[in-house]
């Protein structure tokens, strides 16, 4: 069996597992499940730009809020339907993340990660200062009249499942595409070695910049998804915690694989949520368990299987 075909088979097999998870599992984790695909979907976005490319963004949040905000004020104050919402969320996370490209690209290293987390920090005090249409902290809740797309109650836990699963899919097999496209090998390319990228003659920062409005394109059309999904825009997604939460979900499936994102932010939310029920010092809990698998395993769990198993693994 060709590496292609065992590639195939694997995603394939993740998402007839995902599929057929929805008729079986009982109401809480079925739940929980629909909001890490839309999660995971937000982490493959940033993993286009941290994993493939090598750029450590800290402001990832400003892209997800961008299209949570673009479809939530589109709905709210516009009356869109839903599609037309997601749409809007999707351009604005476009429009958002070419402008902070061009801006930011202009700087590397660790000057690249604090201009990104800049422009997120006033991402969020943007949210706040407009209260009077974003509604600040308090945010606001899509009504479940609003949330009707192509006569399929999203609010319905059922019809939120396969919405969640049809954006995963998307992303995923987005992803995949992308890996084995000349534009992703020269994304490697980028990450492993920019000066000898340069050399072959590649335009390095237009690559660059395509990579960041790919990140946060696909990182808007998550965050669209989980305010419709989910019913609420809030300033929270906006905040500094969801930019550092799609880094420590990449780094714990690992980095630079498509399967990673699912598994690392499957394992985060549900090592939160386990411990939690245990003591009130679940984030000591969590933080011994990153430690040990930063230590053990430091290419995240499925960089591991493919260090070790599956040298296929993409």
């Amino acid at each position: 069996m060709s590496d292609t075909t065992r590639t195939m088979t694997l995603h394939v097999a993740v998402l007839a597992g995902l599929l057929a998870l929805q008729f079986v599992l009982p109401a809480y984790h079925h739940g929980n499940l629909a909001r890490v695909m839309v999660l995971a979907s937000y982490a493959m976005g940033y993993n286009i730009l941290f994993g493939y490319t090598g750029l450590l963004s800290l402001g990832h949040a400003l892209f997800f809020a961008a299209g949570m905000y673009g479809m939530g004020l589109a709905v709210q104050h516009l009356g869109a339907g839903p599609l037309p919402a997601l749409g809007a969320g999707l351009a604005a996370g476009v429009a958002v993340s070419a402008a902070l490209g061009a801006l930011a690209l202009r700087t590397a290293g660790v000057a690249f990660m604090i201009v990104t987390l800049m422009f997120a920090q006033a991402g969020y005090l943007t949210v706040l200062y407009f209260g009077t249409w974003t509604r600040g902290d308090e945010g606001f809740v899509i009504a479940q009249a609003q949330r009707v797309l192509w006569g399929l109650d999203l609010s319905d836990p059922a019809n939120r499942y396969f919405a969640a699963l049809a954006l995963f899919a998307a992303c995923l097999l987005s992803v995949l595409w992308l890996v084995h496209s000349r534009f992703g090998r020269v994304l490697v390319a980028i990450r492993e070695n920019e000066e000898r990228t340069r050399m072959l003659g590649y335009d390095v920062f237009a690559h660059k910049l395509a990579a960041v409005i790919l990140s946060g394109a696909m990182s808007a059309l998550a965050g669209a998804c989980y305010g419709l999904l989910f019913g609420y825009v809030g300033a929270t997604f906006a905040s500094v915690q969801y930019s550092i939460f799609p880094l420590l979900w990449v780094l714990l499936g690992g980095a630079g694989t498509v399967l990673g994102p699912l598994i690392g932010t499957l394992f985060m939310f549900y090592l939160i949520d386990l411990s939690s029920q245990v003591t009130t010092a679940y984030m000591l809990i969590a933080g011994v368990v990153l430690v040990a698998l930063t230590l053990f395993a430091p290419q995240g769990l499925a960089g591991e299987v493919r260090a070790r198993l599956w040298r296929w693994l993409p």
